[in-house]
C-alpha cells in the first residue's frame, strides 16, 4: 500500500517531490540498505532496508563510525578510508566485499560509495549504497569449489598412477629378478652372497609395503569420508604417544625429543589423522637429524586455530625442494624413496590429513641448519562458514 500511495503521487502532475518523499521511496527499497556519513565519517541516516540487512535500529547505529559495517582485517587495511578518498577523487567508488551486521554475521554485498554536496556546493558528507550479494556469492563460491575439487581428484588420480608406474612396478621388478636369480643359482652361490642378497630382498619387500600402505591411507582419505571422525582431543596426548613410538629410534641417534606444548590444548579432528601427521613429521625429522641433534615441538594459539611447530636441527633443504615438498610430483616421490628420506608419498598423505581436518601445513628451512614444519588445526567445530579469500568482481548492474 505504501508503494501505491508513492505511485499515486509521481502520477500528480502538479505534485513536487520534497524531502518526506525521497525519505520514502529509500525506505521501500528493502533490498538495499541505504545511509549516509557526514564528513567525519559518522553515520547520520538509516534506512529500514539498512535495519533489515544489518539489524540495526536507528537509534543504535546513528552517531557510530562508519567502520562499524566492516571486518577487522578491512578496518587494519584502511578499506573504508579508502573508499571514501576514491569517491571524493573519482567521484564514486565501487567494490564487493564482506560486512559486518549486529550480531557478528556477515554477508557478501555490491556497494557504492559518492560524495554527498549541497546545492552551493559545500561538502556534507557521503552516501552508501549496499546491495545483499550473499547468495550470489555462495553459489559463485561452491562452484570455485567444486572445479578445484575436480581438478584435485584429476591431479590425485594421474599421481597414483605415476606412483604405480615407477615408484611401486620398478621396484617390484628388481624384487622378481633377484628373487629368479637366487631360484636358479642357489646351490652354487656363496652362503654371504646369498644373505646379503636375502636382505635386500627384505628391505624391498618392507619399502613396498610401505608405500602401498601410503597409498591406501592416501586414498582412503581422499575418497572414503565416513571414515573421518573429528572430535576434541588433547593435542599433548598426541605428541607424547608419537614420543614414545619413535623414542628408541631417535636414542639411537643420540637426537632428544622435546615438546613444550601446555595442558589442555586442544584442537577439534579425527584422533588417528593427527597421529599419523605427527609421526609423519618427526619421524622424517629424526632421519634428517645430525646425531645428538635435537627436536622440539611447541604450539601457539592465533585467533580460532593452533598452529603446531616441529623444528629440527638436522641437514635442511634446499629452496627448490622446499616449493615441490607437497606436491604430488613424481620425481619428488621417487627421489625421495631413492635417499630412503621417508618423505614423499608421506607428506602427501599428512598435507591430505591436515586439508580435511581444515587445516594447512608449509615448510621453513635452511640447508645445513635444520627445518620447521607447521601445521595448522581448528580449535573448534568448523561452521561451514563460505570461504571469501578469492575476491570476486561483481557487474554494479548486478
Amino acid at each position: 500500500m505504501e508503494n501505491e500511495h508513492i505511485n499515486s503521487k509521481i502520477l500528480k502532475s502538479n505534485y513536487i517531490p520534497n524531502a518526506e518523499f525521497y525519505s520514502q521511496i529509500i525506505d521501500s527499497l528493502q533490498d538495499y540498505s541505504i545511509f549516509t556519513l557526514d564528513n567525519e565519517f559518522v553515520i547520520n541516516s538509516w534506512s529500514s532496508g539498512s535495519s533489515k540487512i544489518f539489524g540495526y535500529k536507528p537509534d543504535e547505529i546513528i552517531g557510530k563510525h562508519f567502520d562499524i559495517i566492516f571486518t577487522e582485517e578491512d578496518i587494519k587495511n584502511g578499506i573504508s578510508k579508502n573508499e571514501t578518498e576514491t569517491a571524493l577523487k573519482e567521484g564514486r567508488a565501487t567494490d564487493n566485499r564482506w560486512h559486518i551486521c549486529k550480531d557478528k554475521s556477515e554477508f557478501y554485498a555490491y556497494g557504492l560509495v559518492f560524495p554527498l554536496t549541497s546545492i552551493d556546493g559545500e561538502m556534507l558528507g557521503y552516501v552508501k549504497i549496499l546491495r545483499d550479494l550473499t547468495e550470489r556469492k555462495k553459489s559463485e563460491d561452491a562452484i570455485k569449489k567444486y572445479v578445484k575439487e575436480l581438478e584435485d581428484l584429476n591431479t590425485h588420480k594421474e599421481s597414483v598412477l605415476a606412483i604405480l608406474s615407477h615408484d611401486l612396478r620398478s621396484p617390484l621388478s628388481s624384487i622378481i629378478a633377484t628373487a629368479g636369480y637366487l631360484k636358479s643359482n642357489f646351490e652354487r652361490m656363496e652362503p654371504n652372497t646369498v644373505k646379503e642378497m636375502l636382505e635386500l630382498l627384505y628391505k624391498s619387500s618392507v619399502d613396498e609395503l610401505n608405500m602401498l600402505d601410503y597409498l591406501v591411507e592416501w586414498a582412503r582419505i581422499k575418497y572414503a569420508a565416513e571414515v573421518f571422525s573429528p572430535r576434541k582431543i588433547d593435542l599433548v596426548q598426541y605428541v607424547q604417544k608419537v614420543f614414545d613410538t619413535l623414542n628408541d629410534t631417535a636414542s639411537l641417534n643420540t637426537i632428544n625429543l622435546h615438546h613444550e606444548i601446555k595442558e589442555n590444548t586442544s584442537v577439534f579432528a579425527d584422533g588417528k589423522m593427527v597421529l599419523s601427521v605427527i609421526q609423519n613429521i618427526v619421524s622424517n625429522a629424526i632421519k634428517h637429524s645430525l646425531p645428538g641433534g635435537k627436536i622440539t615441538v611447541t604450539a601457539k594459539t592465533e585467533e580460532d586455530k593452533i598452529i603446531v611447530q616441529i623444528k629440527d636441527s638436522g641437514i635442511g633443504m634446499s629452496k627448490e625442494i622446499q616449493d615441490k615438498l607437497f606436491s604430488p610430483q613424481m620425481n619428488i616421490l621417487s627421489k625421495a624413496r631413492i635417499e630412503n628420506k621417508g618423505a614423499g608419498i608421506g607428506l602427501l598423505l599428512v598435507k591430505g590429513f591436515l586439508e580435511k581436518n581444515g587445516g594447512e601445513i608449509w615448510v621453513e628451512s635452511t640447508e645445513g641448519v635444520g627445518s620447521s614444519f607447521y601445521f595448522t588445526l581448528p580449535m573448534e567445530k568448523p561452521l561451514n562458514k563460505i570461504d571469501c579469500a578469492d575476491k570476486i568482481e561483481f557487474d554494479e548492474n548486478a
